[in-house]
């Protein structure tokens, strides 16, 4: 992927290889789904979804679909990925195997969540200080 900068998700699709435009389409309507409060904008020139902050990031590369959902979300799925390549706060799902949809769906479902806790404590302190 070259590096430019995208005023949406759909103009970043757009922008991929059209072999991989499918599958974020996929990811984008999944992520959606598990996460329907949840507001599209582009950070870091990558697909982001923010629901009381960044919630997941993804983007495409030439060999792996990069899947950004915070350390936290890596570290409550960490069994199911260690068969990928990732980091503290990233995985990396290889373009030559079958997509773990159903693991993006549960990943971004625990990190919605975790959003929305963080925003009603956050909330709560700020009420308690009056």
């Amino acid at each position: 992927m070259d590096k430019m900068a995208y005023e949406s998700i759909d103009a970043y699709i757009e922008a991929c290889p059209s072999e991989v435009q499918g599958i974020l389409h996929e990811i984008r309507r999944i992520i959606r789904e598990a996460a329907p409060d949840a507001a599209e904008k582009i950070s870091y020139q990558m697909p982001t979804f923010d629901l009381n902050g960044n919630l997941v990031h993804f983007a495409a590369f030439k060999q792996h679909i990069g899947f950004y959902p915070a350390p936290q979300g890596i570290e409550a799925f960490e069994a199911e990925l260690a068969k990928y390549k990732g980091g503290k706060g990233s995985v990396q799902f290889p373009l030559d195997q079958p997509m773990p949809y159903d693991l993006i769906s549960r990943i971004t479902k625990y990190r919605a969540e975790e959003n929305r806790t963080k925003d009603k404590r956050k909330a709560k302190k700020g009420n308690s200080s009056q």
